[in-house]
């Protein structure tokens, strides 16, 4: 079922997390659904395992909607043999815990009642770390600021800890496929590959819960708040950063679907914390990866050998040295492990962006037939003369495929050859010349294009693309921006049909080698389907539109509208 084949990628996540290879033949007590109370009354359950010996120990949480390990789990046998206690417990209305299950919702208040009643065991002795990846990430982040004085690390992999910026919207649009993809798994439907992909295409939004024959009443708030309102503070950390204290080890991949967040939360630590001593502690490793973390391949790339990372070992030092005292080299880290992609080789940094990144434009330039990659769209590092626009029309009936990216449910994830849908003529193609040296990009990338529309409101999507000698053309990150933010995220304003607006397209984040012989490339167009919803081009309030219209996109390269990809590049 499409369910089961959903969650196992979520507990993949848990599993390359904590897996380390362990001794043979160790024994621990094993208590199932242990009770935990919360401030309201309500039972979680959780499984307990600790070594025979009497304690009391450090303490390893996990908190999961996918159901927490069982006895057979070898790392429960790895952690208790190496001197610690494990407790996994199952979120609120999950699993065998009462409650209602109501995604990130309670996870804050939660998360801390559970640290409170660890800290009361006698197995207990006062010392708490945090473990798992995905939603397991998110609740490390969600509870980890004003948390427990037990709590003292956590290594959270490719985690979140805003769900409104973070995961359901970006740019303004709504990430369709991994919310009601994910959602629809964990809101109990079970659904067939095409069966999801039909469940895409319903309108109106506001209604997609109501589409089964199981309602899912969360699916349609998540489109009734489609602003940063009360409902999504409260799931999220609402920029708490300077209340976290302890010693934090994101792990993330490039075309994770928090690829961003893995950093940005790292980094507003580091430059919001109250404490001195844990914003110098505070590590961010990212990989050559999607939602699954430590090896070599992602989508149809191969990174090499010097890919793959034990994520395990890695989590294992962490814990023994912030937990159990013991050196394990943690503190000679670079704050910022990075993978080259391209070069694919590691590389450690101290700060993020890199001090050393000089943001370079390059210039849309063209005859005013960009239309695929059999147009004149070319990219410069000279800024444009007078040139006519490139024009297309966005169709939101037949939108251009999500083929690669930052996914996870609903569409392929990672690299994959762009070479099809660039024959499209509703995606416009600007490709540099045949690279003479080796140009590194690494850092947050940005679209400035300057773009009219017919509609008053639109998308407009950016995708920085690394074009191989053989011509295949690899995706690296992409953006989104719904035209009606265009001047942020509070400041809804529609469009005037016909007038050249300047849109900032935040591509969020790569690092990416192209290698001499290569072409930088970029594509514009106006959707990318199912990874976002989209736009009725109606400049309706979201959600109630039953109906699709065409809209006629141009787009701008002139001296006065200067359109351009700002990439950071790294000298070498």
């Amino acid at each position: 079922m499409y369910r089961y084949r959903t969650t196992i990628i979520f507990r993949l996540a848990v599993a390359v997390c904590l897996s380390v290879t362990h001794a043979a033949c160790a024994t621990f007590v094993f208590e199932e659904d242990v009770p935990v109370p919360m401030r309201d009354g309500t039972q979680l359950m959780a499984n307990v395992a600790r070594p025979e010996a009497e304690g009391p120990y450090p303490v390893i949480l996990m908190r999961t909607p996918y159901g927490k390990p069982g006895k057979d789990n070898g790392d429960m046998e790895r952690y208790t043999a190496a001197g610690y206690v494990m407790v996994a417990q199952d979120c609120r209305g999950t699993g065998t815990s009462e409650g209602v299950w109501d995604p990130f919702a309670y996870d804050v208040q939660d998360g801390l009642d559970t640290q409170e009643w660890v800290g009361t065991q006698p197995w207990c002795n006062g010392t708490i770390g945090t473990a798992g990846g995905s939603y397991l990430g998110w609740t490390q982040w969600a509870s980890a600021p004003g948390a427990s004085p037990l709590l003292k690390c956590a290594v959270p992999v490719v985690p979140f800890g805003e769900a409104f910026p973070g995961l359901a919207y970006y740019g303004g649009a709504f990430q369709l496929a991994l919310l009601m993809g994910w959602g629809t798994a964990v809101g109990g439907v079970n659904l067939q590959p095409n069966q999801l992909q039909e469940s895409f295409l319903h309108l109106p939004l506001q209604t997609y819960g109501d589409q089964f024959e199981k309602p899912i009443p969360f699916l349609n708030d998540w489109i009734a708040h489609n602003t940063n309102d009360a409902y999504w503070k409260q799931r999220g950390i609402d920029g708490r950063y300077d209340e976290v204290r302890i010693p934090i080890l994101n792990i993330g991949g490039w075309y994770d679907i928090f690829s961003k967040p893995v950093i940005d939360l790292v980094d507003n630590v580091r430059e919001q914390s109250e404490d001195r001593l844990i914003r110098r502690n505070q590590y961010v490793i990212v990989g050559p990866w999607a939602h699954g973390v430590g090896g070599q391949n992602c989508g149809d790339l191969d990174f090499g050998p010097e890919a793959k990372r034990d994520i395990g070992d890695l989590q294992f030092q962490w814990f023994e040295y912030w937990l159990q005292g013991k050196e394990t080299g943690v503190e000679d880290w670079p704050a910022y492990q990075l993978f080259i992609m391209g070069e694919n080789r590691w590389r450690g940094e101290n700060e993020w962006p890199l001090k050393r990144t000089q943001y370079t434009p390059m210039y849309l330039r063209g005859g005013g037939k960009a239309n695929s990659s059999q147009g004149d769209g070319t990219l410069s590092l000279e800024p444009p003369g007078e040139e006519p626009a490139d024009v297309f029309t966005y169709d939101p009936e037949n939108p251009v495929p999500t083929v690669g990216g930052n996914n996870l449910v609903g569409a392929k994830a990672g690299p994959y050859d762009q070479s099809e849908v660039e024959l499209r003529d509703d995606v416009l193609v600007y490709t540099g010349e045949v690279l003479a040296e080796d140009l590194e990009v690494t850092g947050p990338v940005t679209m400035v294009l300057y773009a009219a529309s017919t509609a008053p409101d639109t998308d407009f999507t950016a995708k920085l693309v690394d074009v191989h000698p053989d011509g295949r053309a690899f995706n690296l990150c992409d953006g989104i921006l719904r035209a009606r933010y265009r001047k942020g995220p509070e400041a809804a304003e529609p469009l005037t049909p016909g007038t050249v607006e300047k849109y900032e397209i935040d591509l969020w984040v790569t690092s990416n080698l192209f290698k001499a012989g290569h072409r930088v490339r970029v594509e514009i167009s106006s959707s990318n389907f199912p990874r976002f919803d989209r736009n009725p081009n109606s400049g309706l309030p979201f959600g109630t539109d039953t109906e699709l219209h065409p809209a006629t996109q141009t787009v701008y390269h002139t001296a006065q509208y200067p359109s351009h990809m700002l990439l950071p590049v790294i000298p070498r």
